[in-house]
């Protein structure tokens, strides 16, 4: 008999419970593009919380995005954002090989930075930044929302629950057509699927599996259709194999134009299984509502499957800002801190090295020197 599901907030979905007790912080936009205006924002305002100004080096999109949120202020300059006491968070949202300049001048303002992923497109520059931030003694986390999507948030918690018991394999499959010309300036990277979109997915599967400890080897292999319009790789398989042999599988394919695309994530376990869709991939960038569902294997007519409240976008974005906000209020570090993220940059680069020597990689070859 299917036993009911839990109610959202049992499993780890209450968005109000993620705010820190205080969470007034004045925050500046900097960089005024689609995912702030998508993602950030909507989340932001729907929480209360505190936007004191925006900025671009596109005075008009600044200008729009501060019209259509009622953002009060719209600096003319990065030394304005960085010179306004009002301003405690900066929440950078740039091109990757843009981010280091911005943080070299917030930092030594003594802003504390939510940073965009990937931090950077270089491993030594993403090092420089996460240094330059601890030097400076403020905190950075790293905008890893995927980790507060609703799928990800409710089987992480059934996995906390113990009740797939130890996890022996996990899955992430995507198939999709993504609309790139929603970016222009990805049309023309060297390097596309890893670094800017499946990078999501490495990390989730960090937050997912972490009392395993990190990969020890990392094997992937990737490739583009002729017709594509980016000229980076478009399709790729990233297989994370763990010491106590687990191992993990991405797979995404961007180029599926039949009416059958889908995302899923699925965890199996000694004692039980845990899976669920992605709703964004379904209808992108509209998306759908995400599900869960679990069983344990002694009792297969049981467990549940249920729709979830809320969706990766905007909802998930509340997550890494509140966390954030609480360990500037605790003085911690957030779960995505920069130093952490430095590990999921390792697993990005490692595939892109795999792929390209055509052989596994432990993470930890990848050095700033590399």
């Amino acid at each position: 008999m299917e036993t009911a599901a839990p109610d959202p907030a049992a499993l780890g979905l209450d968005t109000q419970s993620w705010l820190p007790d205080r969470h007034d912080h004045g925050i500046a936009i900097a960089g005024c593009g689609g995912i702030v205006n998508d993602g950030h924002l909507p989340a932001y305002t729907s929480h209360g919380l505190n936007v004191v100004g925006c900025f671009d080096i596109n005075p008009e999109a600044a200008r729009r995005t501060a019209e259509r949120w009622g953002i009060e202020r719209v600096y003319g300059s990065l030394d304005e954002v960085a010179g306004d006491p009002s301003v405690e968070i900066a929440d950078i949202a740039v091109p990757a090989w843009r981010q280091l300049e911005l943080v070299q001048v917030l930092a030594d303002a003594g802003k504390h930075l939510l940073c965009q992923k990937p931090l950077s497109d270089d491993f030594a520059q993403a090092v420089e930044i996460v240094e330059r931030a601890e030097s400076a003694g403020v905190k950075l986390a790293v905008n890893q929302q995927y980790r507060w999507s609703p799928v990800v948030r409710a089987m992480h918690t059934l996995i906390a629950q113990r009740r797939i018991g130890t996890p022996t394999a996990a899955f992430v499959h995507e198939s999709l057509v993504n609309p790139w010309e929603l970016w222009p300036w990805l049309m023309d990277v060297p390097r596309l699927e890893i670094i800017y979109h499946s990078i999501h997915y490495l990390d989730g599967l960090r937050f997912l599996l972490g009392a395993q400890g990190e990969p020890e080897w990392v094997t992937s292999r990737h490739t583009r259709q002729p017709a594509q319009a980016p000229s980076a790789e478009t399709q790729t398989v990233t297989i994370l194999d763990y010491a106590s042999g687990l191992q993990a599988f991405v797979a995404v394919d961007h180029n599926d134009v039949s009416d059958d695309v889908f995302g899923r994530v699925r965890v199996l376990g000694t004692e039980g299984v845990a899976s669920g869709t992605m709703g964004l991939s379904y209808d992108y960038p509209h998306g759908r509502p995400d599900t869960v569902r679990w069983s344990a294997h002694d009792d297969p007519g049981g467990g549940f499957e249920t729709e979830l409240p809320g969706r990766w976008i905007p909802e998930g974005f509340v997550g890494p800002i509140s966390s954030l906000m609480g360990a500037i209020n605790d003085n911690t570090e957030p779960p995505t801190s920069g130093r952490d993220n430095l590990n999921t940059l390792r697993l990005v680069q490692a595939a892109y090295l795999s792929a390209a020597e055509n052989r596994s990689v432990r993470p930890e070859e990848i050095q700033p020197t590399a």
